[in-house]
């Protein structure tokens, strides 16, 4: 944990996008307080595959069909290039009293973590 002190402000996190402090933490759309937030954790978006896989079996079946053969195999490298490249993405999830909410989400798992502990880091400094 890197820690920064600017204006009697101790600072856990800063980058382009999110800084998180003692008493606030500021992303690009949204300042929240500190004292509001009671818990924070990285929360899982799992996307659905489903509509690829109907793609890539779609494919599969023209496959079989002399007269859309090379629809076929189109769209089953779009199924299969789609199917290969969709990711889960990832969220900070804070609670407040006024309920949970995603505030930052990314596909980037390491960035988010960095985030989450900075701010447990904030909230356990704010005791």
């Amino acid at each position: 944990m890197e820690t920064q002190t600017i204006s009697d402000e101790t600072i856990f996190y800063k980058d382009s996008f999110v800084t998180v402090t003692q008493s606030r933490y500021v992303t690009q759309s949204k300042t929240y307080a500190m004292r509001n937030i009671s818990s924070v954790h990285v929360f899982e978006i799992i996307k659905s595959k489903s509509k690829a896989i109907i793609l890539l079996i779609l494919g599969l079946l023209l496959l079989l069909s002399k007269d859309l053969f090379w629809v076929g195999i189109i769209l089953s490298i779009l199924g299969a290039w789609w199917l290969f490249t969709l990711k889960n993405e990832y969220a900070v999830r804070i609670s407040t009293n006024a309920g949970e909410a995603n505030s930052i989400v990314s596909k980037n798992r390491d960035y988010i973590q960095k985030i989450v502990n900075a701010l447990n880091d904030a909230i356990i400094h704010r005791g």
